[in-house]
């Protein structure tokens, strides 16, 4: 993207143009180069009648008389402001009877709030009112043991809580408390909120819904008529209640944006601007809390953007999953084996630990059975975990949970016809089923008995809604999908908290998840060879725009996988080492680990070395190449292609790989960008093993790299 800024002299405009697309500010104070400077605060003003939360980055202000609200939402590196109009802090349906949390009325306009107005704005009648508020410390959502190679990352992340609390003023809720909580984490642009009710009178109380962020921000689009898709503000939203997607976007089921039909000095006629966030569950959860029993709800997570380029985006929101989720930072190297017998399985883990791959997978199609309670079984498959980890392998397997029908008793009941069938993979099994209950008592209890490191867990729960009355784990249609959730993100809880690595074909990344499809069409693995390896870089490249390589899987079709015969296989494997080698040098190159799929890494002495060969260049520069990308240039098969990896805090601050997918070699220089990998003025490059020479960076913090790439092949570069 480029930039003309005109400016006047003497009467003349002058033109000029700067490449701004990843270069917001200069290096030293930039939160994605250098995050050290910005730390999480509370402060509390004076008059002792507003709060704020603020890193240096961003920062919210609640005023806290006569009633607390927001009033207050800036990005403080742009100087922008979201915030447009009060609400309240929350709002709840408790048995039966809509109730506001906080909020202040009588803003003389929604499309501003200005600071003179404050006085004058006076406590909703009937509303829970503030009563305190405390800071510290963020804590961590979950226990999180850490047993296997991962960068360095912080657990809880490093931040200041504040947790505002609100009591209630109509008789008809005396004896419940909310807490409206925030975090706020150091050097990073993210807010996240959630709400806890608390019951201390003697009976239940039935929370029937809730919304539990609500923001009237400054619209991002104006229009006199209606707009089929409206612009969104620059803000991320993203909250722990999220499957059946593979994507923040198409696993989201509780961000909306509607409209504000109170804001009548809006552009839009019909009063359509979609203005106003909403972070609500929805269905439920219809949830009772007992007596001295309290809820949480779900959390949002609030990433502020200061650039509208697109990379700079994917760079804020992937160091987000770090800085949230660093268990997704764990990539190990994998087998996805296809049989249990015990003499593949050996030869798997002898071939594993002699090549240096770390993990095997037990996959579809192994014969694998996760649910069995058979004393023999079990001690068959802990002889085998026994021996994986005695030659240093984890091991662990593949169960199906949703996608698959048991029975009318215990599948999901369609709300619309009171039968089975309906649901998102046309039958499913309800979590809250005697069915579902028993499952995951005997999914636990095989890790336990096992040993098992790993469960690969597919068809994961995706927010079917179950209309039965007579399932143990849920009332009704109301309470079903809340339930459910609850239940799997429990026992994702559970794994993580043993160190349990789970690879979820859905978005549960912010409930202990670490690893998802990149993002591939099986049936492409039919494909001709050839034509395997180009897609898959091309979506090696387009996987790593919103997750971090290390959250992402690939695949490599050792045998035969969706058909295609002998010219989409790469067994026998010494019979197409190029291939293979493809495949190992563009996974491990982009840093996302594949799922290599057969009963062997290797058949012969030649594969032996080609396997080693990649896995040993891999782990040596395992730091910077599990480090963050820049995306140079996507696949198109015409031309090169080039990925860059960089991190400031290494020794080897970038890896560049160049692609030549063509039949003719490619020489031409590359404007290389080294902004983000912390460089100023020159840099310190070599080729592979090559020596090293110094390139001076440009006014845009580019270098200019002369490449030589062989047809068919690739060059690397390491820049220091």
């Amino acid at each position: 993207m480029k930039k003309t800024f005109f400016f006047w002299c003497a009467g003349l405009i002058v033109l000029s143009s700067l490449s701004c697309s990843t270069v917001p500010k200069k290096a030293a104070s930039d939160w994605l180069i250098d995050p050290s400077p910005f730390k999480a605060r509370v402060v509390e003003s004076a008059d002792r009648r507003s709060l704020s939360i603020e890193n240096g980055l961003v920062r919210r202000t609640f005023r806290t008389s006569p009633n607390l609200a927001t009033i207050g939402l800036d990005h403080l590196v742009t100087g922008e402001s979201l915030f447009r109009a009060v609400r309240p802090e929350a709002v709840l349906v408790l048995d039966g009877k809509k109730v506001n949390v906080g909020g202040l009325l009588g803003q003389a306009d929604q499309a501003y709030l200005l600071p003179e107005w404050l006085d004058r704005l006076t406590a909703e009648p009937g509303a829970f009112a503030f009563t305190s508020f405390e800071q510290g410390l963020i804590e961590p959502r979950f226990p999180y043991k850490r047993v296997r190679w991962a960068p360095d990352s912080n657990w809880p992340p490093p931040g200041r809580t504040l947790t505002l609390h609100f009591a209630p003023t109509a008789p008809e809720f005396q004896g419940i408390a909310v807490g409206v909580h925030y975090e706020i984490y150091n050097g990073l642009p993210l807010i996240s909120k959630w709400i806890t009710v608390a019951n201390s009178r003697t009976r239940p109380v039935r929370l029937g819904s809730f919304i539990s962020e609500t923001l009237a921000v400054v619209e991002p689009e104006v229009s006199v008529g209606d707009v089929e898709n409206w612009d969104r503000p620059n803000i991320h939203v993203e909250t722990d209640y999220a499957f059946s997607g593979m994507s923040p976007k198409s696993a989201s089921r509780t961000v909306f944006w509607v409209t504000d039909p109170g804001f009548t000095t809006q552009v839009n006629y019909a009063l359509h601007t979609p203005c106003v966030l909403e972070c609500r569950p929805p269905l439920g959860p219809d949830a009772d809390i007992a007596p001295g029993e309290s809820f949480a709800t779900f959390r949002t997570f609030e990433l502020l953007h200061d650039s509208t380029d697109r990379e700079r985006k994917g760079l804020a929101l992937r160091r987000m999953y770090r800085t949230i989720a660093p268990w997704v930072l764990e990539n190990p190297i994998f087998l996805h084996l296809t049989s249990t017998d015990p003499a593949v399985v050996r030869q798997a883990v002898d071939q594993c630990a002699d090549a240096g791959f770390e993990m095997i997978i037990l996959s579809f199609g192994s014969g694998l059975n996760m649910e069995s309670e058979d004393p023999a079984y079990l001690a068959r498959i802990k002889e085998l975990a026994d021996y994986a980890h005695g030659k240093g392998i984890e091991l662990g397997g593949y169960s199906l949970l949703a996608s698959r029908s048991v029975d009318a008793a215990n599948d999901v009941i369609n709300p619309k016809t009171g039968k089975t069938g309906g649901a998102i993979f046309g039958n499913s099994p309800c979590l809250g089923s005697a069915w579902g209950r028993d499952y995951f008592r005997r999914i636990t209890s095989f890790i336990e008995r096992t040993g098992f490191n790993l469960l690969e867990h597919d068809g994961s729960y995706p927010g079917d809604v179950c209309a039965s009355t007579s399932h143990p784990g849920h009332r009704g249609l109301e309470d079903s999908q809340w339930t459910q959730w609850r239940t799997i993100t429990d026992f994702y809880a559970w794994c993580r908290a043993r160190g349990v690595y789970l690879n979820v074909p859905d978005w549960y990344f912010l409930a202990g998840s670490s690893k998802t499809g990149v993002g591939y069409r099986e049936v492409n693995w039919s494909l001709p060879r050839e034509r395997q390896i180009m897609l898959g870089r091309q979506n090696l490249y387009d996987g790593t725009w919103e997750k971090t390589p290390s959250m992402g899987w690939t695949f490599v079709p050792l045998v035969q996988y969706h058909g295609g015969g002998e010219a989409a296989t790469l067994e026998p494997l010494s019979e197409h080492l190029d291939a293979y080698g493809a495949h190992l040098v563009q996974n491990f190159g982009y840093g996302v680990q594949a799922c290599y799929r057969g009963p062997r890494l290797y058949d012969t002495e030649a594969t032996r070395t080609l396997v080693r060969k990649w896995v040993e260049w891999y782990k040596t520069h395992r730091g910077i190449l599990n480090s963050d990308v820049i995306h140079v240039r996507r696949p198109d098969g015409r031309d090169f292609d080039a990925i860059l990896h960089f991190n400031p805090g290494l020794k080897e601050k970038g890896l560049l790989l160049v692609f030549n997918p063509t039949d003719e070699e490619i020489e031409k220089e590359l404007s290389i960008p080294l902004y983000y990998a912390g460089f100023t003025d020159t840099a310190r490059i070599r080729e592979g093993e090559g020596p090293a020479r110094t390139l001076r960076l440009d006014r845009e913090y580019r270098i200019s790299l002369p490449v030589k790439v062989p047809a068919r092949g690739f060059s690397w570069f390491v820049i220091e």
